[in-house]
């Protein structure tokens, strides 16, 4: 299978841009597509589209000789983003998704994997911090919090009826927390754990110690580095396993504890400052007992060795960001006002 052309959807995004990278040196042909091209470096596809897959038109553009679909494409963020564009995000990302998977089925693609997420399971279960870890049957009866939750559910449907239908093998993973170096780190749309990083480091360049959490920091997570996720996709393309599966890890840990790693890993003591803010449910972790059974595989990389990672990576762009606003600034030397009543010009900073 080391030679079939394959479609990576979402190809600038995070995970689309790793998993480009990881299909070219398994020898694969690979398309890229997306609305943007990857922000933090170039892309590694033999072909790279800019495609709006909204458009029926585009789909069929995007999968046109092409054996394997990677579907990551869709309009995501952290909680900040997903909770406050329920209309935005289910409009676009039925369109995106019902649009490809017929494009793919209509240019006779043979395999087609579909990026679900945790966010479909429902709210009921995530209520406690310290929350059961979640079997892939815990998506029903269904009540995801979000409506991207909601269409990740519905699309997880679609997938299953095109296989039934029509013969499209498709497989579909269900996403928990995937976090890693050339994500998105500032801006609106970034994760957790690119967040804390992002403060962490500030607070480190600045000398001020003060975090800002959302909420009282008690919610839980699991966070998975995205090595293991790009294993855990590849394995799961090529098993022969066709309902949803959880890929995560099954470490839960609360929002401060995350925040303490990073601070530890920065070499620094910070200050918590705890803020109204959109927390999401209450608590959430991976059962991966299925995907243990399944794939013969779990999620490998600790928490601490993937943060440490992800950490250096945005500490250096946040000076990088720093650096270019002192140069940008004006010297003060410019800036001389005269203060009405003292006679005397000062430096006003």
């Amino acid at each position: 299978m080391g030679h079939a052309s394959v479609l990576v959807t979402g190809a600038g995004g995070f995970i689309g841009h790793h998993l480009v990278k990881f299909l070219k040196k398994r020898g694969y042909w690979v398309r890229g597509v997306d609305i943007k091209e990857p922000e933090f470096e170039a892309t590694a596809a033999d072909e790279f589209e800019l495609l709006d897959l909204r458009r029926w038109d585009n789909c069929l553009q995007a999968t046109r000789g092409i054996d394997h679909v990677y579907a990551l494409a869709a309009d995501m963020g952290g909680m900040g983003f997903i909770s406050a564009h329920h209309a935005q995000i289910l409009h676009n990302n039925i369109l995106i998704n019902t649009h490809t998977i017929e494009a793919a089925k209509v240019n006779g693609v043979q395999r087609y994997f579909y990026t679900s997420s945790a966010c479909v399971y429902p709210e009921y279960l995530q209520t406690e911090a310290e929350v059961t870890p979640l079997k892939e049957e815990d998506a029903y009866p269904a009540q995801p919090q979000d409506a991207y939750g909601w269409e990740k559910l519905i699309t997880e449907h679609l997938c299953k009826h095109y296989m039934e239908d029509y013969g499209m093998q498709t497989r579909t993973v269900r996403f928990h927390n995937i976090f890693g170096p050339l994500g998105t780190w500032e801006g609106g749309r970034e994760k957790a754990p690119a967040a804390m990083c992002r403060k962490v480091a500030y607070a480190k360049l600045t000398g001020n110690p003060e975090i800002e959490i959302w909420g009282d920091g008690l919610q839980t997570r699991s966070f998975c580095h995205i090595d293991d996720c790009l294993e855990g996709i590849y394995r799961l393309m090529h098993s022969d396993h066709a309902e949803p599966l959880n890929l995560g890890q099954d470490r839960m840990v609360t929002i401060n504890q995350l925040v303490d790693i990073v601070a530890e890993i920065a070499d620094i003591e910070v200050v918590k400052k705890h803020i109204d803010g959109p927390m999401g449910v209450r608590g959430r972790n991976s059962d991966n007992s299925r995907l243990r059974e399944v794939l013969g595989w779990e999620p490998q990389i600790s928490l601490e060795e993937g943060l440490a990672e992800t950490y250096q990576w945005i500490e250096a762009e946040v000076r990088a960001k720093m650096a270019r606003r002192t140069a940008d600034a004006p010297p003060v030397a410019r800036q001389r006002k005269t203060v009405p009543g003292m006679g005397r010009s000062i430096n006003m900073p």
